[in-house]
């Protein structure tokens, strides 16, 4: 997207196809370019493998490597964007818990355009 001057990519960890299919259709609506990883293995793969994202949307619970443990290791890698935990468990709880990870900020699931809003401010901003 270009939110002010800066083209936003984001990365959806998302394991549920209806979730993915929302946030990539209301990121579309911002006009940020986004891709989909299934897990918290694919993100970090992707990564890894010289993906670059501004923004990481990253579920909490998935297979094979929830998004805690996929943040963490992001961190751990150097990735400097933001991490946005997204969940539909006890937010309190997850905010908690995706803070002590390593995230920037956590939100309910499905994202809102407030909350998308929220977010390419605080990019547009960096």
């Amino acid at each position: 997207m270009v939110f002010g001057e800066k083209r936003i990519f984001a990365l959806i960890v998302e394991d549920d196809r209806v979730t993915q299919m929302r946030h990539r259709m209301l990121l579309k609506r911002f006009q940020c370019e986004s891709q989909v990883a299934e897990n918290g293995k694919e993100a970090i793969d992707l990564y890894r493998s010289g993906g670059s994202f501004d923004v990481v949307f990253m579920d909490m619970e998935m297979p094979i490597m929830n998004g805690l443990e996929a943040t963490k290791e992001l961190r751990a890698m150097g990735f400097n964007g933001l991490i946005v935990g997204v969940t539909s468990r006890d937010l309190d709880f997850a905010k908690q818990v995706f803070s002590e990870a390593g995230a920037d900020a956590c939100y309910e699931k499905p994202l809102t355009p407030e909350y998308v809003t929220s977010i390419l401010q605080q990019i547009n901003k960096s």
